[in-house]
């Protein structure tokens, strides 16, 4: 069984086999299932649990007065929906799935105690939390700064590297289950905005949609459009390793 939450953190840092077997044996010790539009977490509500996500998509939001939705971030397979268990008492936000989704449930107790071991594993679950936190600056400065297209093509894109490190995207095709109307609440457009956005990416010869699928059609004129630049994700093991691979095909020179 493939346990996307080691494999998005060991993006940070290798684990032994003892570590992994610790990290699949909590995946899973208990599930829950959740429907399209289900809460997994609701805001003012008191946090006991960790909930991961092991397979779906799921959505981090805020509710206004009028009813309107704000989303602040997607979840996908390996994410940690509820860090707050952590330090905090209550949620501050609402989580809900998307889709139809499964998350692995670990108590507060036990994520406590791997956050005080001196570990790579209390390490390794701090920089996911961090990296996290930098997806939510990027997703401000899409609010505040970028282009419709560059907002939703940096979403594409981003949501490609997620979804290719837990082994959930291949040649480009990953799971696309947004709807305009999701889209439209997580960048800030209205949906007739996002379908014009998706119909010029699409005539861009960029990306193509088959059924709830999308496929980036070129990788590189897609994250050129969208100004991407991954730091935000803090990839350390894939950038040494790309660096390694370069260096020895000739690439780089190596440091003096």
């Amino acid at each position: 069984m493939l346990n996307p939450w080691a494999m998005k953190m060991e993006q940070f840092t290798a684990f032994t086999a003892e570590q992994r077997a610790r990290l699949d044996a909590l995946l899973c010790e208990r599930r829950q299932d959740y429907a399209p539009g289900e809460r997994i977490l609701t805001e003012d509500q008191p946090v006991h649990e960790c909930h991961v996500i092991v397979s779906g998509l799921a959505a981090r939001y805020k509710l206004l007065p009028d009813g309107e939705r704000q989303i602040v971030g997607f979840l996908v397979p390996g994410d940690l929906c509820d860090a707050e268990v952590f330090i905090l008492d209550k949620m501050d936000h609402n989580v809900g799935a998307l889709v139809p989704t499964t998350c692995a449930i670990i108590s507060a107790q036990t994520m406590r105690g791997l956050l005080r071991e001196i570990s790579a594993l209390a390490e390794a679950l701090w920089w996911g939390t961090m990296t996290d936190l930098a997806v939510l600056r990027e997703r401000v400065v899409d609010l505040g700064r970028r282009e419709a297209h560059e907002r939703i093509g940096h979403l594409i894109y981003e949501m490609l590297v997620r979804y290719r490190i837990v082994g959930a995207s291949v040649d480009g095709t990953m799971p696309w289950p947004l709807t305009q109307e999701d889209l439209a609440d997580a960048t800030g457009l209205t949906p007739v905005h996002v379908n014009r956005t998706l119909k010029r990416l699409r005539e861009q010869g960029l990306i193509a949609f088959n059924r709830r699928e999308l496929k980036v059609l070129d990788p590189e004129r897609l994250r050129a459009v969208a100004q991407f630049n991954a730091n935000y994700l803090h990839l350390n093991r894939t950038e040494r390793r790309e660096a390694a691979v370069a260096e020895r095909a000739g690439d780089l020179v190596p440091p003096s």
